[in-house]
C-alpha cells in the first residue's frame, strides 16, 4: 500500500500544523476546514478503517480526541466540538473534530430518501443484533 498523506506527514515529508503527538497518534489542523480549529487525530500506523485498529490504539486515538475536544471547546468556545469518522478521502483512520459554532456546520438530516417504515427498521435492528451474536 502506497503511503497515505497522512504517513507523509507523520514521516515529516508534508508540514502540517500540529497540535498533539505522541508514539503512536499524532493530531493536526485540517487543510480544508468545516470551521476554525477543525482538527485531525490519526493513528500513526496507517490502518484503512477505524474499526480494524488494535484495541488499545483505538482507545488511546478516542482518548487523544476527547483530550482535544476539550482544549478545542475551553479555547475556542464553540457551542460543541464535533465528531465525525467517515474516511472516504484518505485510507488512512482518523477523528474529525470539528468546533461547531452553528447548528449548520454538520449538517446531519438531509433530504436524501430513507425507507423509515416500521418494516424496514425492524429489518435492519435484527440483522445487525444478529451480527453482533457473530462477533
Amino acid at each position: 500500500m502506497d503511503d497515505s498523506i497522512f504517513t507523509k506527514i507523520i514521516k515529516g515529508e508534508i508540514p502540517c500544523r500540529k497540535v498533539y503527538e505522541d508514539d503512536d497518534v499524532i493530531a493536526f489542523l485540517d487543510i480544508n476546514p468545516l470551521s476554525d480549529g477543525h482538527v485531525l487525530v490519526v493513528p500513526k500506523e496507517q490502518i484503512d478503517l477505524i474499526w480494524d485498529l488494535d484495541n488499545e490504539t483505538y482507545a488511546h486515538l478516542w482518548q487523544t480526541a476527547k483530550n482535544i475536544a476539550q482544549a478545542i471547546q475551553a479555547e475556542l468556545n464553540p457551542l460543541r466540538v464535533g465528531v465525525v469518522v467517515e474516511g472516504l478521502d484518505v485510507p488512512h483512520a482518523h477523528i474529525h473534530l470539528v468546533p461547531l459554532y452553528d447548528r449548520d456546520t454538520l449538517q446531519l438530516h438531509h433530504d436524501y430518501p430513507v425507507d423509515i417504515s416500521d418494516e424496514r427498521l425492524d429489518n435492519i435492528a435484527n440483522s445487525i443484533k444478529e451480527r453482533l451474536i457473530a462477533i
